[in-house]
């Protein structure tokens, strides 16, 4: 399959046209920093000096956050807060990101989703993660709470170009609020793109889903070590979802696109050399790859767009983003795509 290289730069070009409703488990990264001063009398115990805090969109707020920097703030979020301190701080990360959320639901009963990282570091050594707390509420959403996020989707959804359902599997994401999100997207058509690591037959009628291959394997139940093999997957989860495509993605190896008819292609990766931390690469693919197929891209086009913004993030430290520029200035010369 050959390239339209002109095509290719002018969905890139489009990207800040469409909105997007991302739906999900909303959490806030807050990396605390210090320098090692001396070991604790009290406890065999780092004692680290603090310099400073620093608060990162995570989980489906990394996802938004990726819109944000490419369609210029046509974002809004809905989920579910605590009624906490850190829910104003992930409230003041959104709206540091030009994220809107006056969608979130708030929950006295549930913590914000918090991933806080704390790091120490001397004078000549790199900084180190020493430690991480998790502060979350596994257990689903109340009824109450779930009955507050339909309103809000039943709102929302109508004035948006694309839906994505980021499912980190913390209890947002009930199957009232999929079938509600599925109902009404279909109704306005709209198109909604999943990415979720389990479960992925609870997804049913949506546009399309980004999986990774561990997931997509667990999932079909074999191992994809050939192009048969993936057209079998991708058929299958085409089959148990209602979807009409499916973006595999592969790590090292690239990403596979699957189409009803059993039409395969593979996308390599274009840097692998230059690979950093790939923590959050997953929520720039979908986000980027939401945003091409809101504004025409045909499935493969979209691929091409994420997996080329993915290679930007990966060189970066943490949850990372990436604009138009830097993705139109990192288009390869060459393609090669297998089919």
């Amino acid at each position: 399959m050959s390239i339209d290289f002109e095509k290719l730069v002018g969905f890139i070009k489009k990207l800040n046209q469409a909105k997007v409703l991302v739906i999900g488990d909303m959490a806030l990264d807050e990396m605390v920093y210090g320098d090692t001063e001396r070991i604790s009398r009290e406890a065999p115990v780092l004692i680290l000096q603090h310099t400073h805090t620093k608060h990162i969109l995570g989980a489906a707020s990394n996802a938004a956050h990726n819109v944000s920097k490419l369609n210029d703030g046509k974002v809004s979020v809905i989920g579910v807060i605590g009624e906490d301190y850190q829910s104003y701080d992930l409230k003041d990360a959104f709206a540091n990101a030009n994220i809107k959320h006056d969608s979130l639901v708030s929950d006295s009963t549930r913590k914000t989703i918090t991933k806080t990282r704390i790091s120490g570091s001397c004078s000549h050594s790199i900084t180190q993660q020493i430690v991480r707390i998790d502060r979350q509420t596994n257990e689903p959403i109340s009824k109450t709470t779930e009955d507050l996020l339909l309103k809000e989707i039943e709102k929302m959804v109508p004035d948006f170009d694309v839906v994505i359902l980021s499912d980190y599997h913390i209890g947002t994401l009930t199957d009232n609020v999929i079938k509600t999100t599925m109902d009404v997207a279909k109704k306005y058509g709209k198109k909604v793109i999943v990415d979720a690591q389990k479960d992925l037959h609870r997804y049913k009628g949506l546009y399309s889903m980004t999986p990774n291959l561990p997931d997509t394997q667990k999932h079909v139940g074999f191992y994809l070590r050939s192009k048969s093999d993936f057209i079998k997957a991708g058929n299958k989860l085409i089959s148990d979802t209602d979807a009409e495509n499916v973006l595999i993605t592969c790590g090292a190896e690239g990403m596979v696109v699957i189409e009803k008819g059993d039409k395969y292609t593979h996308i390599p990766v274009f840097n692998k050399a230059e690979v950093f931390d790939v923590t959050g690469a997953g929520d720039t693919v979908t986000a980027t790859y939401s945003l091409a197929l809101a504004v025409g891209a045909d499935p493969v086009y979209a691929a091409i767009i994420g997996n080329i913004a993915a290679g930007i993030v990966v060189k970066q430290f943490g949850c990372a983003t990436t604009t138009i520029s830097e993705i139109l200035a990192s288009i390869p010369e060459k393609i090669n795509l297998e089919i």
